[in-house]
């Protein structure tokens, strides 16, 4: 059985102030709506390709506020439980992780932010996180590595709306 490890409950501010904030706009060839759609969806993310192995939602619908999901991350990596802390209808939210299944973080969270932009979405995807201990460094120090890996998300979901707008 797997040793859970709890992370801290941000607010807001966690996406202009923590330590490591990685902020991705893109813009995808769909509907403000169809994104939106895709994202609330079973899959969310896990449809787009890469950054998610399993994605389950573990809150009945409708979601919002206080809305749960657990998701495992490729190669089984790392497992979270993740708390929607803001829930936007049609237009974004954020969550926390709750709870990881290996230790290093004190804070990790997530803003999705959608806007129209002519005939498609401006996506604006934000990450946040604070290291616990001796994470600290090999965070920073991976600085680069991460934004370019974090980055994958956006680029398979520009992907994915080319092929289903």
């Amino acid at each position: 059985m797997a040793r859970w490890h709890s992370l801290e409950r941000p607010d807001y501010s966690i996406f202009t102030e923590a330590a490591h904030v990685y902020r991705y706009p893109a813009r995808f060839p769909a509907s403000p709506e169809r994104v939106w759609e895709s994202l609330a969806s079973d899959e969310s993310v896990k449809a787009w390709g890469m950054g998610v192995q399993s994605l389950r939602w573990t809150s009945p619908r409708p979601f919002g506020v206080g809305t749960t999901r657990e998701v495992v991350l490729p190669l089984r990596a790392m497992s979270l439980r993740e708390e929607f802390f803001r829930w936007d209808e049609g237009r974004g939210y954020s969550f926390f992780v709750r709870e990881a299944n290996r230790p290093g973080l004190r804070v990790f969270a997530e803003n999705y932010e959608i806007e129209p932009d002519g005939d498609g979405t401006l996506f604006t995807w934000t990450i946040a996180l604070e290291p616990r201990g001796v994470l600290s460094p090999a965070v920073k120090l991976l600085g680069p590595v991460n934004r370019a890996g974090f980055g994958q998300l956006v680029r398979a979901g520009r992907k994915y709306f080319a092929r289903h707008p």
